[in-house]
């Protein structure tokens, strides 16, 4: 009777594994170029609109020349949502620190996640950036550099974005992300069920535009702001 309940049990969880592993194939939509990344992209997809309810929304993004995604930063969960709402990989300017978290180093390369050493050599970050844009790859970032909330005092974004949409001609791709559960959280958000939502605005030309005005332009972008 044992033998039978833990045959029973063994198909259960093989037949659950392969559903798993069939749902996230037919789930992925970005192509990494790796079968487990292409695995990992389909399961992040189901992650995100099974269990954080993300409506399906896809960023506008050109089919195959580069482009600058930016958006707002309220939690830890924010990269994932982005990555699940688009076609193409993103590859996201992260903080040297983050980066070099334990265990996930090996990963944030894998996903060609750009470090920034905001300390000692910023300017890097922003060449390997120009190199991935202009080799046709989409980059991603947080303006306001950390985890900004609407409910914050106002923060002026750091110029980054707009630097590199001036040097490459490329348009900024903004979109907001509200939903999301333990907004102000780092990874209490990843868990915690909410309703996630994507909101792309209207995308952002560079060109004839100085650093300064692309600038205003995302801040009043990411922070919804009337006047502008």
């Amino acid at each position: 009777m044992n033998t039978f309940i833990l045959t029973i049990l063994l198909l259960a969880v093989v037949m659950t594994i392969a559903g798993l592993n069939r749902r996230c194939r037919e789930a992925q939509r970005a192509e990494w170029g790796v079968a487990w990344l292409n695995w990992l992209d389909g399961f992040n997809r189901l992650f995100c609109h099974v269990y954080h309810r993300l409506p399906e929304t896809e960023l506008r993004l050109p089919q195959t020349d580069g482009a600058i995604v930016v958006s707002n930063h309220i939690s830890g969960l924010d990269p994932l949502l982005m990555l699940a709402s688009s076609n193409r990989p993103l590859r996201f300017l992260i903080a040297r620190e983050q980066y070099e978290r334990f265990g996930l180093q090996w990963l944030f390369r894998a996903v060609g996640c750009i470090p920034v050493d905001r300390e000692n050599s910023p300017e890097k970050a922003m060449r390997q950036a120009i190199k991935a844009l202009r080799d046709g790859e989409i980059v991603a970032l947080f303006p306001h550099g950390k985890i900004h909330l609407d409910s914050d005092p106002p923060r002026k974004i750091k110029a980054g974005a707009a630097r590199l949409a001036a040097l490459t001609g490329l348009p900024l791709v903004p979109l907001r992300i509200t939903g999301v559960s333990g907004q102000g959280g780092v990874m209490m958000p990843v868990f915690m069920r909410g309703h996630a939502q994507i909101h792309p605005l209207p995308v952002i030309e560079a060109t004839g535009q100085s650093p300064d005005s692309l600038n205003q332009a995302i801040q009043c972008a990411l922070d919804q702001i009337p006047q502008c």
